[in-house]
């Protein structure tokens, strides 16, 4: 810490200092109070929208009740301190310290005469209450979720995870927005080395401001590039992310954001949704089927089809009925192209159109544009039918960003298949593997347990396994121990 950086104990400079930098009587939220104590001037510093006006008047009231029950005018710091009424306090030597103090929403005292600051936790943070998130919603189980507060937050994990051994390192990332980030794991379970591989690769972030929180965190963690795949697994579920916890992951979490990132993570993990768990085994194998076939179909089934529609030879009898009845009046290739395109334009328009008019749109888009383009000769009616189970299937995907990059894949597949027929759609298929096993996220393999082969862990990927019966943690985190059992636990 520099010279200039020391709180001084004039509290002249440090007014000096702190309203210069606050922009106190321009800042219209930046709030500010000078109280007598004793002959000697205590300086209050707080963001009047981040912190809780009723702890913020009890601590000045508490202040103020000195002058009439003491009279030592030598430990004029020592009597403030003990004022200070909170389960939060700390002291601080640092301008910078206190700026991103007073920036965070907690309480900055500055006593004439003390080269130190108290501060005190009265944060209040402006957010919506717990709520069970849209994209991850379950017919039976627990109805809430994160928010955008990192205290919450933290609440709603800690609620779940009542361990000793688990922590919640916080640190500011961003030299401007200084935005909180906490690194959550379970100290005797979580390898100390995927500890310290995310821990460094946070510290060594380097941005002034961090606007979009835990994507711009991803993208320097990660180093994605240019695989179009997810490499880190979002929930909003606390229960999701406490199962995550025991069984030895990483969990980041940023303020601001209701999202928490899982590290490390493999394609079985975005395809895994948490009502299989809130069902007995058998209807949450039977969930889980239903939900790889829809992925599959996502994927595959355009192209497939594109290539019976070129090739009708290759049909088995009892499925000649696959196929336009007529040709259109634009090729087949361009229809489907079109149409699935078109799809993600109307998924785009949904998003951006206010709720009281998506359903609206939907109409138009299923009844009007639909019915019209088939109509006029633009579409064929299979076309409409096969897109529309396609982007049912990316519906039925549980991580968004994994529907979309397969959405990117089944174009690139349909302009294959299109290109070179069936030696096109194998090619495809081929890369499309290749790509995901060549794919890393922190050093674990996209693709665990199928390349490289795990049989056991495989096993529990293709079904729901009973609880009591999965009693080993995934391998591939490489925990500290492998079973939960109690024993373990030291």
């Amino acid at each position: 810490m520099s010279k200039e950086d020391q709180i001084k104990r004039s509290i002249k400079q440090n007014r000096r200092v702190m309203e210069d930098r606050l922009g106190i009587g321009v800042s219209f939220d930046i709030g500010y109070r000078t109280i007598k104590v004793l002959g000697r001037d205590v300086d209050f510093y707080y963001v009047n929208g981040l912190v809780d006006t009723r702890f913020v008047m009890r601590i000045l009231e508490n202040i103020v009740e000195i002058n009439d029950v003491e009279s030592n005018r030598d430990k004029v710091e020592e009597i403030v301190k003990n004022r200070l009424v909170n389960h939060q306090f700390e002291s601080m030597d640092s301008y910078d310290n206190a700026m991103t103090e007073v920036m965070s929403g907690l309480l900055v005292v500055f006593v004439d005469g003390f080269d130190q600051a108290f501060v005190v936790d009265v944060r209040n943070y402006p957010g919506r209450g717990p709520e069970e998130p849209d994209t991850e919603r379950v017919v039976r189980g627990s109805r809430d979720g994160y928010t955008e507060n990192i205290i919450e937050n933290a609440g709603l994990t800690r609620r779940r995870v009542r361990d000793e051994h688990f922590r919640l390192e916080i640190q500011q990332v961003g030299e401007r927005s200084q935005m909180d980030v906490a690194l959550m794991y379970i100290n005797d379970i979580a390898d100390p080395n995927l500890i310290e591989t995310v821990r460094s690769e946070i510290d060594k972030i380097d941005v002034d401001g961090m606007s979009m929180s835990d994507k711009t965190l991803e993208e320097y963690i990660l180093k994605q590039g240019k695989t179009p795949f997810p490499l880190v697994r979002y929930t909003e579920r606390p229960d999701v992310a406490s199962a995550h916890l025991f069984e030895g992951h990483v969990l980041v979490m940023v303020d601001t954001s209701p999202t928490i990132m899982i590290t490390p993570t493999t394609m079985f993990h975005h395809v895994q949704h948490a009502e299989e768990y809130r069902q007995v085994p058998f209807v949450g194998t039977f969930v889980r089927w239903v939900r790889f076939l829809g992925i599959f179909a996502s994927l595959f089934l355009l192209p497939l089809w594109l290539l019976f529609v070129m090739e009708p030879e290759r049909l088995p009898e009892n499925l000649g009925y696959i196929g336009p009845s007529e040709e259109g009046n634009v090729p087949i290739v361009i229809q489907a192209l079109l149409a699935d395109i078109g799809l993600e334009f109307l998924r785009i328009a949904a998003i951006h159109t206010p709720t009281a008019v998506s359903t609206a749109l939907g109409l138009i888009a299923a009844v009007l544009i639909g019915e019209i383009a088939i109509d006029v000769g633009l579409f064929t009616p299979e076309i409409i039918l096969y897109v529309a189970i396609a982007a049912i299937g990316s519906y039925a995907t549980p991580s968004y960003e994994l529907s979309v990059a397969n959405k990117i894949s089944r174009i690139a597949l349909v302009i294959l298949t299109a290109s070179m027929g069936v030696i096109g759609l194998v090619l495809g298929a081929t890369l499309y593997v290749l790509l995901l096993a060549r794919t890393f996220s922190l050093n674990t393999p996209y693709l665990w347990p199928l390349i490289p082969f795990n049989p056991g862990a495989m096993y529990h990927i293709l079904f729901r396994v009973s609880v009591p019966l999965a009693q080993q943690r995934p391998s591939i985190v490489h925990p500290q121990n492998q079973k939960r059992t109690k024993s373990n636990k030291t």
